[in-house]
């Protein structure tokens, strides 16, 4: 309990730390639920909670279901869908309204290991049902996780990760994510991440581009002990 604790407290101090360098900095909060059926099937839920200042002038929030098929060990296809707000700025939860979308999509991940760095693609097609009509969009992210010791499975994993956001109409690229940050186990069955996302929109209402902290906990459950994860699930 006492290295949870530490842990924790170091995270929150590095967030701290970032706010005392900007305060135009956001927040961007994901917790998220995986449950492990068996080494082929599993499934999640996952909430988000973003702001475009530091814990405040909320302007956005998604919830979002899925279920993982693992096709092999280096693929795994998902089926989810789910419910994407964003608000005015200028204050939280600012009407009116910038986007009310409920969207779909399919998703397929590729992995791939080259020593201690693990390669991951993901592929994803969305139909989005906006506030403005129906848009089709395409995503492509490519992260890059290295484990920080190759024996340890408690220690820290670094990610970086570049998605690309592209739709079928002009002017075809909408946006491009950057991630950096660090992920952690902190129980048997729980983990956070932490770190710097930095979002570009080129032309687009529904979300503001800017800079943001990141934080994340995820909680995984398994049918059977020692059943393979099923990766891809987790945005």
């Amino acid at each position: 309990m006492r290295k949870l604790l530490v842990t924790i407290l170091s995270f929150v101090c590095i967030a701290f730390h970032v706010h005392a360098q900007t305060d135009a900095l956001g927040s961007w909060n994901v917790i998220n639920l995986k449950y492990t059926h068996n080494n082929k099937w599993s499934g999640f839920g996952e909430a988000q909670l973003r702001s475009l200042r530091f814990y405040n002038n909320y302007h956005y929030y998604e919830w979002k279901l899925g279920v993982t098929y693992r096709l092999s060990d280096q693929f795994a296809f998902t089926l989810g869908g789910g419910d994407y707000n964003t608000y005015a700025e200028g204050g939280n939860f600012k009407t009116p309204m910038n986007n009310d979308e409920t969207r779909l999509w399919q998703q397929l991940v590729m992995q791939q290991q080259l020593k201690r760095f693990r390669f991951e693609h993901r592929y994803r097609a969305e139909q989005r049902f906006t506030s403005d009509g129906y848009r089709n969009r395409f995503r492509y992210r490519l992260n890059v996780s290295l484990p920080l010791s190759a024996s340890n499975k408690k220690s820290p994993t670094i990610n970086v990760y570049n998605e690309l956001f592209f739709t079928d109409r002009a002017p075809y690229f909408e946006r491009n994510r950057v991630f950096m940050g660090i992920s952690k186990p902190i129980a048997e069955n729980m983990s956070i991440q932490t770190g710097y996302l930095s979002q570009f929109d080129y032309r687009i209402n529904d979300e503001t581009g800017r800079n943001f902290f990141l934080i994340g906990l995820q909680f995984d459950l398994e049918r059977t002990k020692g059943s393979k994860k099923a990766s891809g699930a987790v945005d």
